[in-house]
């Protein structure tokens, strides 16, 4: 008979603190919310009353339960929780979540498109993904994701919950998880996001007196004080205030006739026939004991199995034909002990995972081994093939029945499979359980696997402190061939991760173990990992011939081909990409193609979009078209893969600053940089900042352009290989539309010396555009200097073509070839056409020289530039075309109309065009000569012009104006 009470008992505050948070999430106010207890404390049944709730209300909720068997399948409570809301509902439609179908995919197979190539996505991209699918599903009425059992879950699960609570404030999502309190990464997590007060956790405690005895009264259907006393006091006594172990234990009296019903209400039996259990194992012995035979052996084989189990496994394992087994399941299931499994029709699962524990625990050691052992044979010679977690039932079954190095073998091969596939948490937790249990043989070889796992999963410091802990190997044996590839492994990580030092040792270690001939396929490995050390800042290393190095690289990727090591391939064709473009852009992209062409081949989706991502980014560069990068976007976008999606954002971004479409650049900053930062992208993000730098540093925005500046130093920008730009595209550049040469030149100079330092291939820094052109109109280039940047690779780029051909053409007019110097300016309107901004900079640069040195069409061309810069705004340039222009005797036409451009309280107030063209400076607090030398007027007119900002403003005096214009342009424009 089964004794289940239909209320909650004891858990008012716990139900309060639900209904607050679901209150909440539909304010679109995101709450976390965890319980934790031990088994049967009531943490289910709270999770129950919290979906029952959320239905109320018109939410979604998605429900998954981590695996108690001990099987490592990543990502399977969220896998269950997703098909438990999408099994009836399908596919969502919704065009917000179609970027995120693919990597979404992994959680619901059915969502993957036919014949898309799989992607083994990062766990950030994942999570990014189902907090958009979240965010997507409770954007009317909230939603909520509830995950139990964490404390069984694995460590993608775990990193996917952490990234979701971190990241839900302002999103209508509840997130309610539940585990024990056992140590481990759910735990660890719980309390993390307790002290950062990111979720709210509460601990269930056993119930008291009085909540056991209306516990008791709610099974029984009666009132509290109608208990019998003895029944309340051993109740009270053994379930230790545990609901769980109450209702099975009150089971087992009713079973066993000790307390049953009569007229006058519920009697406790003076004489029981035997002593009450003494706990829960001999509870469920003595249940065993009342079931047939064959059911009783189901479960028993149902229990080996884990708390969760596959009917077609369970048949493997007992023999029984279809009607049989079906019978017997029927059969437990009316006994209360087994339920079908809700997320999966071809499983059931115990009612609790204590009472697949307990009956285990009913047999005797011996017993237990032996059917473990049973079960494993009969699982193994199936004749069916068995699935990942088939597989690492086989080893848990081992384990069970004492064959450690067997366990250990098949932990270390499921291990190593997750590796392959991407999930380096669970290939961690895998191969940690075989270290210990592996014999001494294979015992390095685990080590070694686990090393490299945790450094792929971002633990490089572990992976180090693991290889150095290994015992020494002979070196050029077969065991120095393994550990120098983990070596080689480490290294390659430790580039990623941007650790010189590291990589250099690991790199060192290979090769005292790999000797001075190792294998073709190690030394092309070793080749790679050491040219991509050599592109760092800091690495340390004496520097290559160029010439040497490309040959060294050529000859790895060829060797890498031949030995069938197509990632190590596609490696190195990328970084030969990188060195040829000092030969040109032509040579780089023959090598981008034989990258694509061979990840097309070996259907290595990542490595393609890697590829039509750089061969994108070089078509760009060379033309200012940005259409074949959109088509690496979109690929990336279909395959999934968020962080490379990311990357293109920024160069997208950057080629929309260039060619000034400030909103198309700024709704890219803003969509990508935030999420760059959630998931832990540094090199997308970095560059995104910079894109932001340079639109502010373009549009003369110097306030803005250093805030976004200070954001690209936190975010690590002056230890990238960004600096270049920072100096020039950005700095410089801005510079320059302040009319302040003398800073944009050192801006140069410094980009210019950082380069000689360093490698380099961002040629967009102004070395082989911008930088010869002001060193021309200074008199400090001549046309030598000028032909050698035009013959480096980065002097056939658009963007730095423009500058080149205005350098030529102010040369032509200094040596009186007027012609000559007219048809370049006419080559530059074409060549310049995409650049409005650099192209009316171009036109004021060159105006002066021209003027001097009588060719071209000066005024014509300062018209146009005043024209465009008093348009945009940008009035350090427009006053100083129109300075050249009075000194030319040209006419200048006012701009009295420029009165919309003032903010409406200043406008009130009578401030002036004139007068708020200097106000707009006041916020980096210049002097009156700077302010006269940007604007191009004199000293004595700023004097007045700051004499009646003062008095109409009210400001006290100048700093007070000063705080005022800084506030003005902290507003948004």
């Amino acid at each position: 008979m089964r004794a289940t009470s239909p209320v909650i008992v004891g858990r008012d505050e716990e139900t309060g603190l639900l209904s607050s948070a679901l209150d909440a999430v539909r304010r679109r106010s995101g709450r976390a919310l965890f319980l934790i207890g031990e088994a049967g404390i009531g943490k289910s049944r709270l999770v129950g009353e919290c979906a029952y709730r959320a239905y109320g209300l018109g939410m979604p909720v998605l429900r998954g339960r981590a695996t108690s068997t001990g099987l490592v399948v990543p990502f399977r409570p969220l896998a269950e929780a997703l098909s438990s809301r999408f099994r009836a509902a399908g596919t969502p439609t919704d065009p917000e979540l179609a970027p995120y179908h693919p990597a979404l995919a992994r959680l619901v197979p059915e969502w993957r498109r036919d014949g898309s190539p799989g992607y083994p996505e990062t766990v950030v991209e994942l999570a990014e993904a189902l907090l958009r699918l979240l965010s997507v599903l409770g954007r009317e009425a909230g939603c909520a994701i509830l995950l139990e059992d964490l404390h069984d879950c694995d460590t993608e699960t775990v990193a996917v919950v952490e990234y979701v609570i971190d990241n839900l404030a302002e999103l209508p999502i509840l997130l309610l998880g539940t585990l024990r309190p056992e140590p481990g990464a759910a735990l660890d997590l719980v309390r993390s996001a307790e002290r950062r007060h990111c979720a709210a956790v509460r601990e269930l405690g056993p119930l008291g007196d009085a909540q056991v005895r209306a516990l008791t009264g709610a099974c029984l259907e009666a009132r509290p004080r109608d208990i019998p006393e003895a029944v309340h006091r051993r109740l009270a006594e053994r379930a230790a205030g545990n609901p769980y172990l109450l209702e099975v234990l009150l089971a087992d009296l009713l079973d066993t006739g000790r307390l049953r019903r009569t007229d006058d209400g519920w009697e406790a039996a003076e004489q029981p026939g035997g002593p009450v259990p003494s706990d829960i194992v001999r509870s469920w012995a003595r249940r065993l004991e009342r079931l047939d035979e064959p059911v009783r052996d189901l479960l028993l084989a149902s229990a080996t199995l884990g708390s969760q189990f596959s009917v077609t496994v369970l048949q493997a394992v007992t023999g029984f034909e279809d009607r049989a087994l079906f019978t017997h399941l029927r059969s437990a299931v009316e006994a209360g002990v087994i339920a079908p499994d809700g997320a999966a029709p071809d499983r059931y699962t115990f009612r609790h995972s204590l009472t697949a524990e307990a009956l285990i625990s009913s047999l005797a050691p011996a017993e237990r081994a032996l059917l473990a052992r049973r079960a494993a044979g009969a699982i193994e010679h199936s004749g069916q093939p068995l699935d990942e977690d088939g597989r690492q039932l086989v080893a848990s079954l081992e384990l069970a029945a004492g064959n450690r190095s067997g366990a250990a073998r098949r932990f270390a091969e499921a291990g190593r499979r997750m590796l392959a596939s991407g999930a380096h948490g669970s290939a961690v937790v895998l191969l940690e359980r075989a270290h210990p249990l592996a014999a001494e043989t294979d015992r390095a070889a685990v080590a070694e696997s686990l090393a490299v796992a945790r450094a792929e999963g971002g633990d490089l410091d572990g992976a180090l402190a693991l290889v150095d802990a290994l015992p020494p190997v002979p070196a050029r044996s077969e065991d120095a061939l393994r550990r120098g590839r983990t070596h080689v492994e480490l290294a390659w990580a430790a580039v990623m991760a941007e650790r010189t030092a590291e990589a250099a040792l690991q790199l060192d270690a290979a090769r005292v173990l790999l000797g001075p001939s190792p294998p073709p396929g190690r030394r092309a490995a070793l080749v790679v990992v050491d040219g991509y050390l050599t592109l760092l800042p800091g690495h340390g290393r004496k520097p290559r011939d160029p010439a040497e190095a490309e040959r060294a690289v050529r000859e790895a990727a060829e060797t890498a081909e031949a030995e069938g090591l197509p990632v190590v391939a596609c490696r190195a064709w990328q970084l030969l990409a990188l060195l040829r473009r000092e030969e040109g852009f032509d040579a780089a992209d023959a090598a981008l193609e034989r990258m694509l062409s061979l990840s097309t081949e070996h259907a290595l989706p990542v490595w393609r979009v890697e590829a039509l991502v750089r061969l994108g980014a070089n078509a760009f560069m060379r033309t200012g078209d940005a259409s074949r990068l959109l088509s690496a976007r979109a690929a990336a976008t279909e395959l999934g893969a968020l962080l490379l999606t990311r990357t293109v954002d920024g160069l997208l971004a950057m080629n929309a600053v260039l060619c000034a479409r400030w909103e198309e650049a700024r709704e890219i900053i803003d969509r990508s940089a935030e999420a760059s930062a959630r998931v832990g992208d540094l090199s997308a993000h970095r560059y995104l900042l910079l894109a932001g730098a340079t639109m502010a540093a373009h549009r003369g925005r110097r306030r803005d352009m250093d805030r976004a500046l200070a954001a690209f130093r936190r975010a690590g920008g002056e230890q990238s290989l960004l600096v270049p730009l920072r100096s020039g595209l950005c700095r410089a550049f801005g510079a320059l539309l302040e009319e302040d040469r003398e800073r944009a030149a050192a801006g140069l100079e410094e980009s210019l010396a950082w380069e000689l330092d360093h490698p380099s291939y961002y040629y967009l820094s102004g070395r082989y555009g911008l930088r010869p052109l002001l060193r021309v109109l200074a008199g400090e280039a001549d046309r030598a200097e000028l032909a050698e940047a035009r013959a480096a690779p980065g002097g056939c780029l658009a963007w730095n073509r423009q500058f080149l051909e205005l350098a030529d053409a102010v040369l032509l007019g200094r040596e009186g070839d007027r012609a000559g110097a007219a048809r370049l300016m006419e080559s530059f309107g074409v060549r310049s056409a995409p650049f409005p901004v650099a192209r009316h900079l171009g036109l004021r640069l060159v105006a002066d020289a021209a003027r001097a040195d009588g060719w071209g069409e000066p005024v014509a061309w300062l018209r146009t530039a005043e024209e465009y810069f008093y348009g945009a705004g940008v009035q350090p340039v427009a006053s100083a075309c129109r300075a050249a222009l009075r000194q030319a005797g040209a006419s200048v036409a006012q701009h009295r109309g420029g009165r919309d451009r003032i903010p409406s309280p200043l406008r009130t107030s009578g401030v002036t065009p004139r007068e708020y063209e200097v106000f707009v400076l006041l916020p980096e607090r210049p002097g009156n000569q700077q302010i006269a030398r940007r604007l191009s007027i004199s000293p004595r007119t700023v004097e007045k012009h700051m004499a009646s900002l003062l008095n109409k403003t009210g400001r006290a005096d100048r700093a007070a104006l000063c705080d005022f214009a800084a506030e003005c342009a902290a507003e948004p424009a």
